[in-house]
């Protein structure tokens, strides 16, 4: 029976291991696939933050070319009882459009807000309240390719002489075109309306050059601002080397920030370490070039692009896989509330990395990197170091090795192995072996106890993005609860149910240790702690080979012991206790492997706990 659990353990836990390593096990943990989904800039289509300006915010400058789609109306004049059927067509077959904005407004003035209200034919649209006009606006509900959209329009009550349609209409994320005019419509008897010259602000499209070589650090610590990682990488000799430096200069500051990504770099600025009401600079690759788009966030969500940069002097490379952008920004930027003042203020730093589609960020899918410490921008320039994992992760993840990789394991053994080692002996009134597992098990729930609440102090709440991991936690947490009450409550040797004790507390303890092995393979990937791959993956692997190998010798040493003991008291009708047919050599040779196991345990530990540091 033990045999089969040890083969069924080992078996899990290395299928596990190399599912982590990428090697394709059909079906193997679907259930526990982490995926990181895309920032969706409101592809769902509620966008009523655009309703006065009528732009998706997508960061980038619309276009001036005639769109990709047409309004066209079936009345040209109307009544306050009509209503009127709107159509919203690509100009040309086999072309689509991902999402639209719709909006009715006067005539006379095209800046004025939205009149009269909308209605629906199909699901493929969604009305919208742009202030407190209800049903004024009408948007798409996903970013699925369209081709025709058909909305019915309510005139309002109130006598408007001229209406004219207007369109905001999105290809890609990175291509869309901002209140397309549409026809104009007009009330029964209005008046004509009088001739309009449409002036429109000329858009002036920022200056970019190209860099011509990567970034030095000869100036770093000494007359700029350094964040590098690794630490102390060089982004002339590594190409996986991030990189960061600043330096103040008269009224302004230049940033130059490299890295490698196919889809975007970014660094943001930060009054603590959590994300969320930033003023963040992103880098993003685009049709092989590369936008250099500063941006904000309002509370923990996705980043809002801001086309019109406060921002100048900008130049970009991309070489071999490698990003680098350059510019600068004015210490103070009074006109700008989103940007923070780089003077007389001190932040975090943050510098992330992720992929990016058609110019459209998708959520970094490594913790970002974060300095230990606020930076004063204003202060002697220095390097700086920072972590990709928190302390309390950091912590939690100690905790848990040192309890699952050692103290557990060999509490394990030593009741499983050793009882016959010493059989009489006693400590403080109690068997030794009793002792020794009593006193690892303890100390195992206590640190799986701390550890649990330690991600709980960092976050706040339960975390919703880390996968299978924290309800692994919980059901681990349970049973190692449960195990040390059962104990207390254990029957005496002598009476029949302490069998049923014995297999239920094994049986409790072997389906949480493999859990909880299972559950530092889940927690070695997650962004907050990410250790890196495929080491940590070798190293637990190695471990559970360890484990399993010294408990299949033992057993193995268990049986042949067993035999000869059997064979030499044959004749006997008795059956003699285990403790009497192993001979002192056995002993010897036990005590030999448990201390190589051990051995064995704490280099093993003391690996993974460098990892760990290292991130």
């Amino acid at each position: 029976m033990l045999l089969c659990h040890l083969c069924h353990l080992s078996a899990t836990l290395l299928l596990l291991g190399l599912s982590r390593m990428g090697l394709c096990i059909p079906g193997l943990f679907a259930v526990l696939s982490i995926f990181v989904e895309p920032i969706a800039a409101y592809a769902n289509g509620q966008v009523t933050i655009a309703c006065d300006t009528m732009s998706p915010n997508h960061g980038y400058f619309p276009q001036k070319s005639s769109g990709p789609a047409i309004i066209t109306v079936d009345k040209d004049v109307f009544t306050s009882k009509d209503q009127i059927k709107v159509t919203l067509t690509v100009r040309q077959s086999g072309t689509s459009f991902q999402g639209f904005f719709i909006q009715a407004r006067d005539a006379a003035d095209l800046n004025d807000g939205p009149v009269g209200t909308f209605s629906l034919i199909d699901k493929a649209s969604q009305l919208l309240t742009c202030g407190d006009a209800k049903d004024s606006a009408v948007s798409h509900t996903s970013a699925s390719g369209k081709h025709t959209i058909v909305v019915l329009w309510n005139p309002p009550v109130t006598k408007r002489g001229h209406v004219q349609f207007l369109v905001t209409v999105v290809q890609k994320f990175n291509i869309y075109w901002v209140k397309l005019r549409g026809p104009v419509i007009s009330q029964l008897n209005a008046p004509p309306l009088p001739a309009q010259t449409i002036t429109e602000a000329p858009q002036i499209l920022p200056i970019t050059s190209q860099l011509t070589k990567p970034f030095n650090v000869t100036e770093c610590g000494s007359k700029t601002f350094c964040l590098r990682d690794p630490f102390g990488c060089d982004p002339e000799l590594d190409r996986l080397c991030f990189f960061l430096s600043f330096k103040m200069q008269e009224s302004s500051v230049l940033f130059e920030l490299s890295g490698p990504s196919h889809g975007y770099i970014s660094f943001a600025l930060s009054d603590d370490k959590w994300m969320g009401n930033d003023d963040i600079y992103l880098c993003i690759v685009n049709d092989q070039s590369v936008q250099i788009n500063p941006a904000h966030s309002t509370g923990r969500s996705h980043p809002i692009l801001n086309s019109q940069a406060p921002i100048h002097d900008m130049a970009w490379r991309l070489e071999d896989g490698v990003t680098q952008c350059s510019f600068r920004r004015n210490i103070h930027l009074p006109g700008y509330s989103e940007r923070f003042d780089l003077l007389d203020q001190r932040y975090y730093i943050f510098l992330a990395e992720g992929t990016a589609e058609n110019g459209r960020i998708h959520k970094h899918h490594t913790q970002p990197l974060i300095t230990h410490g606020k930076v004063h921008f204003g202060g002697s320039p220095r390097e700086l170091t920072g972590s990709r994992s928190p302390l309390y992760i950091k912590a939690h993840g100690t905790l848990m090795f040192i309890a699952w990789v050692t103290t557990a394991n060999i509490g394990v053994i030593v009741a499983r192995f050793f009882k016959p080692v010493w059989p009489s002996s006693t400590l403080f009134g109690k068997k030794i072996w009793f002792q020794v597992h009593w006193i690892l098990m303890v100390t195992t729930v206590l640190l799986t106890c701390l550890a649990f609440i330690l991600p709980f102090l960092y976050r706040g709440a339960w975390s919703h993005s880390a996968g299978a991991h924290p309800y692994f936690g919980c059901l681990i947490l349970t049973l190692v609860i449960l195990q040390p009450i059962m104990a207390i409550f254990r029957p005496n040797p002598q009476t029949p149910r302490r069998s049923i004790f014995n297999w239920v507390h094994w049986a409790t303890g072997s389906f949480a240790r493999t859990l909880a092995i299972a559950s530092i393979f889940l927690g070695m990937d997650l962004p907050a702690l990410d250790l890196y791959n495929p080491w940590d993956t070798l190293v637990m692997v190695g471990f559970i080979i360890w484990h399993v190998a010294t408990e299949l010798i033992l057993e193995a040493h268990n049986f042949v012991i067993t035999c000869k003991a059997q064979k030499r008291e044959e004749d006997k009708m008795e059956i003699m206790d285990s403790s009497e047919l192993i001979d002192p050599q056995g002993h010897r040779f036990k005590m030999m492997v448990l201390t190589l196991y051990i051995c064995g345990n704490l280099i093993f530990l003391i690996t993974l706990l460098i990892a760990i540091s290292l991130v």
